[in-house]
């Protein structure tokens, strides 16, 4: 049975179900539950200390009353990112490659901002359609183009993420069945092409950690 590449991007099915959910809801029951200890664990301290840096990088470039969103922000990023992670082990379904997920999750999260922004501080929130000191002959095209830029946020959020990951898969696919294709007749190649593999194995790891972020 020949398999195409893009297989792997396929929603996995069991009598017909789509186990996209169960592929979804694993990754949060990996985040350890706070315990009621007055002594935590290693495990538990390391993870608060990661998820307090976190939230502190996360959190820099937002003024304070804007740190009431840091939860909900944390939690959708350890989700993409365990998503991510999880995803790059071998005989695993990566949702985040799918963009109909990709854009459920931005177009809510662009549209609250948008909503929040226009009722604490409509003013400044219209005044980034047009740039200070533009001539009078341009107001309206930049107008218009601001509006569809921020359209297009939502969009260009899923997509970069669907692209990123699908991208990354692919080459790790190609890479490997090279390898493994090349081995009973060109070894010294093969090699090479498993080495090549281990790097960008690293690398997707990385990219996995900051699309998140990034997200």
């Amino acid at each position: 049975m020949i398999l195409s590449f893009f297989d792997q991007f396929m929603i996995p099915q069991a009598l017909g179900i789509p186990l996209i959910l169960i592929a979804t809801a694993i990754p949060p029951l990996l985040i350890f539950n706070p315990s009621n200890r007055l002594i935590s664990n290693r495990m538990s301290t390391l993870q608060a200390w990661m998820l307090k840096t976190f939230t502190k990088q996360l959190m820099l470039p937002v003024n304070f009353p804007g740190h009431k969103w840091a939860s909900m922000l944390l939690a959708l990023t350890l989700l993409l990112m365990s998503l991510n992670l999880l995803g790059l082990l071998p005989y695993t379904f990566t949702p985040t490659t799918q963009l109909s997920m990709n854009m459920a999750l931005a177009i809510p999260m662009w549209l609250m901002t948008v909503m929040v922004g226009m009722r604490n501080q409509p003013t400044i929130s219209l005044g980034h359609l047009l740039p200070e000191g533009t001539p009078t002959l341009l107001i309206p095209i930049l107008i218009i183009i601001e509006t569809i830029s921020l359209f297009i946020r939502p969009l260009a959020l899923g997509v970069r993420l669907t692209a990123n990951l699908t991208a990354g898969h692919l080459l790790i696919q190609l890479i490997s069945t090279a390898a493994f294709v090349l081995m009973p007749s060109m070894t010294l190649t093969a090699s090479m092409a498993f080495l090549v593999l281990l790097l960008l194995t690293g690398l997707e790891i990385a990219v996995a950690m900051i699309q998140a972020y990034v997200f």
